[in-house]
């Protein structure tokens, strides 16, 4: 059982968002704003706790919220930047009355992956019981599962630094297609990495994963929200397709190097079509 619950007559929930990195962001379902804790939870418009959900069993409780790009804090390249994927949630309910930050914890929770859908935003999660339903150990594959660059332990060991570029756009086609004339890396060098922008209107949004690289054109999955224009500045990562042969020829700095000891993938893994098969004789 709960050891404090907040008064039935003036209860009211509050929601407490910490991203990754920047400021929390305070909010309340009261019509006014509420001062509790030396923080202001603002009760602005333009946006909705769509609630929290949750089971007797051991099923993680979600927590959803909804609203406009620009209001609470909440602003639309904070959103498109990735800045409150993942970020932790704390709701709680409190009395609007004599109100007490955490006075009666509902659910603290993690947020997945926030959406822009025109002017609005959705951000879904769900709550920290979730790590008990995730899978422990390893997957075994023909493609390496280590992130590129990664320093974690027995990690790629690849260096970062040595495999960004940066430049500037020479001409621009579209929202995911432009061109930056001075680079003369072999085509797809670039293919499966990253480009983000640091300069113009894109300045400061995620990096987006490349399509294709071929003669200076670089090709995005996605648009970026506003249209490049040629000048603008970028930093771009050079791609990994996890294949053993991305880890034969890597650049690493000083040149083409092998980092074949650090792959791991399974490549000579039989498929289940293969190790399936009866034996026949000869």
């Amino acid at each position: 059982m709960k050891s404090v619950v907040a008064d039935y007559r003036y209860r009211i929930l509050c929601l407490r968002i910490v991203p990754v990195t920047g400021s929390p962001i305070y909010l309340t379902d009261h019509p006014r704003d509420l001062v509790m804790g030396g923080h202001t939870y603002l009760s602005t418009a333009g946006y909705q706790f769509t609630g929290q959900s949750a089971t007797a069993g051991f099923s993680p409780a979600s927590v959803d919220i909804e609203g406009i790009a620009g209001a609470s804090g909440l602003s639309r390249a904070a959103v498109g930047s990735g800045l409150f994927d993942g970020a932790r949630c704390y709701v709680f309910a409190t009395s609007w009355a004599a109100p007490v930050e955490d006075q009666e914890p509902v659910v603290a929770g993690i947020f997945g992956k926030a959406t822009l859908l025109d002017h609005r935003f959705q951000i879904g999660g769900v709550s920290l019981i979730d790590a008990l339903n995730q899978t422990v150990g390893q997957t075994y594959g023909a493609q390496c599962p280590k992130l590129f660059c990664g320093t974690e332990y027995a990690g790629c060991g690849v260096s970062l630094a040595a495999n960004t570029v940066t430049g500037t756009l020479t001409s621009v086609t579209s929202a995911s297609v432009f061109t930056a004339s001075a680079r003369t890396e072999a085509a797809d060098t670039f293919g499966a990495g990253t480009i983000q922008f640091t300069s113009g209107p894109n300045a400061g949004l995620k990096a987006l994963e490349i399509k294709s690289f071929a003669g200076g054109v670089i090709t995005t999955f996605e648009p970026f929200y506003t249209l490049p224009v040629a000048g603008n500045a970028y930093s771009m990562v050079r791609g990994c397709r996890k294949r053993l042969s991305d880890c034969q020829a890597r650049w690493n700095g000083s040149g083409i190097v092998s980092n074949v000891a650090n792959f791991g993938g399974f490549p000579w893994i039989p498929t289940g079509s293969t190790y399936s098969q009866v034996g026949q004789g000869g």
